[in-house]
């Protein structure tokens, strides 16, 4: 699915992870990352993106929410740390930040999820 979501123009990096569905287990959700030329993401964007990795791998795989973040949350190494993903797609107490390279970054990310985009 991330795969999928890199392959659009617009979308710079994408992360994604398993989040508890009461209807279906388990839903994924998206975080990405857009290019700097690619307009703000609205709904309209959001949308073009579901669709993207619906025609890519099949609508199975569209995500229940996509959010656009200005930044991911990354460890001194470079690794996307997709448990802190988790625990924000699930709204759980974010857990341990002390190997991230920016903790700041959760806080806008947190703050974007409240703000309740980008999800049907």
């Amino acid at each position: 699915v991330e795969s999928a979501l890199v392959s659009h123009p617009t979308v710079a990096e994408a992360a994604v992870v398993g989040a508890t569905d009461p209807t279906t287990g388990q839903g994924i959700v998206a975080f990405v990352i857009l290019r700097g030329n690619a307009v703000d993401g609205g709904e309209e964007a959001v949308q073009e993106l579901r669709n993207h990795v619906a025609k890519e791998i099949g609508p199975i795989a569209k995500p229940r929410q996509i959010m656009v973040v200005p930044e991911l949350p990354k460890t001194r190494s470079g690794k996307i740390m997709r448990r802190l993903l988790r625990d924000v797609a699930e709204n759980r107490q974010i857990g341990d930040v002390t190997t991230l390279a920016d903790s700041s970054v959760m806080d806008l990310i947190s703050a974007g999820l409240k703000s309740g985009k980008s999800e049907d």
